[in-house]
């Protein structure tokens, strides 16, 4: 698929958080649960570039940690349940989330690299 004047870029939101290719919004980013695949089947994009390095890992943990929390928090003062329900609860709801988390973000971020084509930092 050609991108044109009619035919704008797709929302790197949109193809990040599906997993899809940031140039076509067609082709599959990832060819594993997070390895990235070299390049696009659909339209050949180079992927080789894309390095989200430990900004999905910052975002899970933040967002996780945060639910986690507030859950524990709410049935502390709520139920007041003891400590091995608030074990269960929290490490399944942690685990849960930073497992349907990690993936949505890493396209995501790879999308916004592409997006602002950003590149790797170099001296002059």
């Amino acid at each position: 698929m050609s991108r044109t004047a009619t035919n704008p870029p797709p929302s790197p939101i949109a193809t990040g958080l599906r997993g899809r290719c940031p140039a076509c919004g067609e082709g599959h980013l990832f060819k594993g649960f997070l390895a990235v695949k070299p390049a696009c089947e659909v339209c050949g994009q180079d992927f080789s570039a894309f390095d989200s390095a430990d900004g999905p890992a910052f975002f899970v943990m933040s967002i996780t940690g945060f639910v986690v929390v507030g859950m524990s928090l709410w049935m502390e003062i709520t139920y007041e349940p003891p400590v091995w329900v608030h074990a269960l609860v929290a490490g399944s709801l942690a685990i849960g989330l930073s497992l349907a988390l990690v993936r949505p973000l890493k396209g995501l971020l790879a999308a916004v690299q592409f997006a602002n084509k950003a590149a790797q930092g170099r001296f002059r």
